[in-house]
């Protein structure tokens, strides 16, 4: 499958996308933010797509979901929960991990959710690859792995054909917290970061600089 989901010039301008580093962010603070930049997306009064990198407070998040059994017990979870407007079962945000959200127009990608989740996974495929770490997809599984080990979730959303939420790379830090959920609702699932499977210290803030080019690469 080809993932190179890059804007056609024939329906778009060119405009670079901005990617901005932002450190560590309030979960709620973040999601201002992605629905103010989608909001002038819609209404017209931008057309700039956008990447924004940052590391979240500890927080847990779920989707628009019925079932919500991932989250086993809600009432003794150690974090704030939201519940938000994207795809999927429970996750964890918080320090040590890279998350990134991307504000773009997917008209002009071919309008397929599809492939723009698999070329997200691509993007943090890569990614890994550059710090020496073998990520790979799982058949029928959203999210990027190590082995059996899941090391990157992925939770979309759209609005008027523009995306917000996005990824999540485990970079280094404590992964305890996402004992107190069943992750993306898969039972079973191991949670690994890029510290564990590298052997060495990385940075949240240098992984972000070079996810950021390879997005650059794949959607610009």
């Amino acid at each position: 499958m080809n993932d190179d989901l890059r804007a056609s010039n024939a329906t778009t301008p060119g405009k670079p996308i901005q990617i901005r580093w932002f450190g560590r962010v309030g979960y709620e603070q973040a999601l201002q933010l992605q629905e103010e930049l989608v909001a002038g997306r819609i209404d017209g009064s931008s057309d700039q797509d956008a990447l924004l990198l940052l590391e979240h407070d500890p927080v847990y998040t779920i989707g628009r979901t019925p079932d919500q059994s991932s989250l086993r017990k809600p009432e003794e979870l150690p974090y704030p929960l939201v519940q938000i407007s994207r795809g999927g079962q429970a996750t964890y945000h918080g320090p040590g991990q890279l998350v990134g959200y991307p504000i773009l127009d997917l008209r002009p990608r071919g309008q397929d959710l599809h492939r723009y989740m698999r070329a997200l996974e691509e993007t943090l495929i890569e990614t890994l690859h550059s710090f020496e770490i073998a990520g790979i997809r799982r058949e029928g599984l959203t999210g990027v792995w190590v082995g059996a080990r899941k090391i990157a979730s992925i939770g979309v959303g759209v609005r008027r054909w523009i995306s917000l939420h996005g990824f999540a790379l485990n970079v280094c830090g404590d992964l305890a917290p996402f004992t107190h959920i069943t992750p993306c609702g898969i039972a079973g699932v191991e949670m690994t970061n890029m510290e564990i499977e590298s052997g060495r210290d990385i940075g949240v803030e240098e992984v972000a600089h070079r996810a950021g080019e390879f997005f650059r690469a794949r959607f610009e």
